[in-house]
């Protein structure tokens, strides 16, 4: 009888690809096995050759929810049949290379479970099978098992070990499979450790989220504090026990109570059913929240319930509830009952919480709605740690470590051709954070059996990340290798867009704060021109102080001051805009002392920064002028304010200059900052103003990539940076450069901010390295 052994390589382990593999080969009349090993799947299968070609082309087609088919392969087997059924057999490992798959949002028959009366799972809020459920969140190592896992604690009844040997139920090898008789309990207690007695914790909970009060709960991938949205105290109180003040706060709700305050379309519906269930930045309109859940924002960011607890939770309330994560502001989210009881019970009035260990934590994602695709701008749950096929080219690429960046860090593996980049772990400047990457890297190590031999790191000597890939390196014995910030971008971008190794190079924007370049400055507004293995770099923003270093960073108006010392003469514009308020405002700062600074290059180094370019304008018009309370709020604002208006307008005419007198393009602003001037004096709209300020970055970076286009004939150009999070600017110099025939590569599953840096830093190592 005709045989096949078929190879299948991919997210096909804990996901329920066996299972689906023993239906499809009974319902073709096949006999043979199926097992598991360090490759990913092995088939042997037997039948006519007619049944076998309708197996093998059926299985791409019937994948369970969360497999991913990467490759899958079929040869003739010689061997004989040695069964007259087909089965699943042990698993056979030869070592660690498959994916461990991400936790994924509840499916629709485990909210059916969940929903029905009769159902043993009824209201039981740990309920998963092999579609959904926690994965990364609760292992420790692999191979993933149940006694790897923090369910390892909790033996099954003989009801779920039934449905967990059972190849035909859904719940068939689910490791996290429970019920209310064998697994996790939910329980509330009050900020005194003091558990509440009540029948149904979560209804409990539920009416003291409607009474005012904040609860801490206990989810997926770590702790968030719960209130409910639309109660202005509680929210006010929420941000200042958590010492929040200004960035908006993350919501949840059900899909019918979302619609009430935002607007969604189909590629936004689609995000939020998403099995990675992230959250998704939406226009707001509608209804309104609590004024503290966004202030001045535009936008509100909601999740849909991702776990049965959630699910249940909302369904006794009506409003939607802001679900922070479970921390003081910049700390990591609290993943252990004990540290929640300790830090939290200062922020929350009451703790929900059960026993089933978190592993490993997990941020919420965020995604938007950018340039007609959805962009993940927080890769976390429901991600993490999906594996990236690399392209061709670095098929045989292996054993890389990429350390990621100094904010938003998340760091990289590149094993057997995949990328797997981490979850989003924060900035690291935060010693707990450091300690959490440090842990994540080890934990990530372990269950890839992963031994670097060449460490790659950002060429900023001073990030922690850097410093820390040198001791690893050291410590390894691997090759350390550097790399180029806005480089990193660039590649990371290809490599997500499947561009191969050996292919012609490219052009780049990329707009960010700031990274250092190779001639030791700090750069932040880059026109390159490269691939994966090099880079030239061919323009730039003009190079501006950043008076007081990284105090510029935090206070706007150093940077507005910085562009008016270099374009103009103080004096002469304090005497031409005398009215103005940022003249005013500037005037009761220590000006003589931040001239004195940038005259003699004291803490204020030169830096191409479009970050900064962005807070300058912002302070201009009066926005967080003094301060930003976190990164990107000033540029934000600016973006906010010019949002309603920019269909509208255009560019300030002669707005910029384009020096092409030395080696490289340097784009400066002394119009465009003349034409905003002016316009404040004459008392024009804000809004107006901040509409043509878009518009004339818009234009002057499409002319200056069009004309570089012109020059080396190259009409792929890769867009990135974390500026261009900024959706206007985006889709603006997206459409033109489409309109002028070029084809626009930009982020859209990694980050485009520095979240996305390790991917980049990782494939650059690894070309170099061929």
């Amino acid at each position: 009888m005709p045989g096949r052994a078929i190879r299948v390589r991919g997210i096909v382990q804990g996901v329920g690809f066996r299972p689906t593999i023993w239906r499809l080969a009974r319902q073709h009349r096949l006999t043979g096995e199926v097992w598991n090993d360090g490759l990913g799947v092995m088939i042997h299968a037997f039948g006519s050759d007619e049944d076998l070609e309708a197996f093998i082309e059926q299985i791409p087609l019937q994948l369970p929810p969360l497999a991913r088919l990467d490759s899958l392969e079929a040869q003739s087997l010689d061997e004989q049949l040695r069964s007259d059924e087909f089965r699943i057999v042990a698993s056979r490992h030869n070592g660690v290379e498959t994916p461990v798959a991400a936790d994924a949002a509840t499916c629709a028959d485990c909210l059916a479970d969940i929903a029905a009366p009769g159902n043993r799972r009824y209201r039981y809020p740990f309920t998963n099978c092999t579609h959904c459920g926690p994965r990364l969140s609760i292992i420790r190592k692999v191979p993933y098992d149940r006694c790897h896992t923090s369910m390892a604690e909790f033996a099954m009844c003989s009801q779920c070990q039934r449905e967990y040997d059972n190849p035909a139920d859904r719940r068939f090898h689910a490791q996290a499979n429970c019920c209310p008789d064998c697994g996790p309990k939910l329980w509330l207690e009050d900020r005194h450790r003091v558990q509440l007695d009540c029948a149904d914790p979560l209804k409990h909970a539920a009416e003291l989220i409607r009474q005012g009060y904040i609860i801490a709960i206990k989810g997926l991938g770590g702790f968030h504090l719960a209130c409910n949205a639309t109660d202005a105290d509680a929210v006010n109180r929420l941000r200042e026990r958590k010492r929040r003040y200004a960035k908006p706060l993350a919501l949840m709700a059900d899909a019918i109570t979302i619609t009430r305050y935002a607007l969604m379309d189909e590629e936004e519906t689609r995000a939020l059913h998403d099995k990675a269930a992230p959250i998704v930045l939406l226009t707001a309109q509608g209804e309104t929240l609590a004024p503290g859940v966004a202030p001045d924002d535009d936008k509100l960011g909601f999740m849909l319930p991702y776990t049965p607890l959630h699910t249940l939770l909302l369904q006794e309330l009506d409003e939607p509830i802001v679900l922070t994560s479970g921390n003081i502001s910049d700390e990591p989210q609290c993943t252990d009952n004990d540290e929640a009881r300790e830090k939290l019970t200062g922020i929350a009035d009451y703790l929900l919480l059960h026993d089933r260990a978190i592993v490993n934590r997990l941020d919420d994602s965020v995604a938007r709605l950018m340039d007609g695709k959805i962009r993940v701008l927080r890769r976390a749950r429901g991600y993490s740690p999906e594996a990236l096929l690399l392209p061709p080219g670095f098929e045989q690429t292996d054993s890389i470590l990429a350390m990621g960046a100094e904010l938003k860090n998340s760091f990289c593996l590149l094993k057997n051709g995949q990328a797997v980049v981490s979850q989003h772990i924060g900035d690291l400047e935060n010693a707990a954070v450091q300690r959490d990457y440090r842990n994540a890297i080890d934990l990530y190590k372990n269950l890839y059996g992963f031994k670097p031999q060449c460490t790659a790191v950002d060429n900023h000597p001073g990030y922690l990340s850097t410093q820390y890939g040198q001791t690893l390196a050291e410590t390894d014995a691997a090759v350390l290798a550097p790399v180029q910030h806005h480089h990193a971008h660039l590649a990371a971008c290809l490599a997500e867009h499947g561009v191969a190794l050996n292919a012609p190079p490219v052009l780049a924007a990329i707009f960010d704060g700031l990274g250092l370049g190779d001639d030791g400055a700090l750069w932040g507004g880059e026109f390159l021109l490269g691939d994966y293995r090099g880079y030239t770099r061919l323009g730039h923003f003009q190079p501006i102080a950043l008076p007081g270093g990284t105090q510029a960073m935090r206070e706007p108006w150093r940077n507005t001051y910085a562009q008016f010392s270099y374009y103009f003469d103080w004096e002469t514009l304090q005497r031409d805009f005398a009215d103005l308020d940022i003249i005013k405002f500037l005037a009761s700062k220590p000006l003589a002392m931040l001239t004195t600074m940038i005259s003699k290059n004291l803490n204020s180094p030169p830096s191409t920064s479009c970050g900064r370019w962005f807070d300058a304008f912002a302070a201009t018009l009066g926005l967080h002028s003094e301060q930003v309370h976190y990164e990107g709020q000033a540029a934000i604002a600016l973006e906010i304010l010019a949002t309603p208006l920019f269909a509208d307008e255009q560019a300030y005419p002669q707005a910029w200059a384009i020096d092409r007198s030395g080696e490289l393009s340097v784009l400066s602003w002394q119009g465009l900052w003349l034409a905003v001037l002016a316009d404040l004096k004459r008392g024009a709209d804000k809004a107006r103003i901040a509409a043509r300020i878009h518009h004339s970055l818009i234009a002057a970076t499409v002319e200056l990539l069009s004309e570089l286009s012109r020059q080396t004939g190259i009409d792929r150009i890769v867009l990135s940076g974390g500026v261009f999070q900024n959706r206007l600017l985006l889709e603006g110099v997206s459409g033109e450069l489409r309109r002028y025939g070029k084809t626009v590569l930009s982020p859209q599953r990694y980050p485009m901010n520095d979240g996305g840096l390790a991917l980049g830093q990782a494939v650059i190592a690894a070309a170099r390295s061929i």
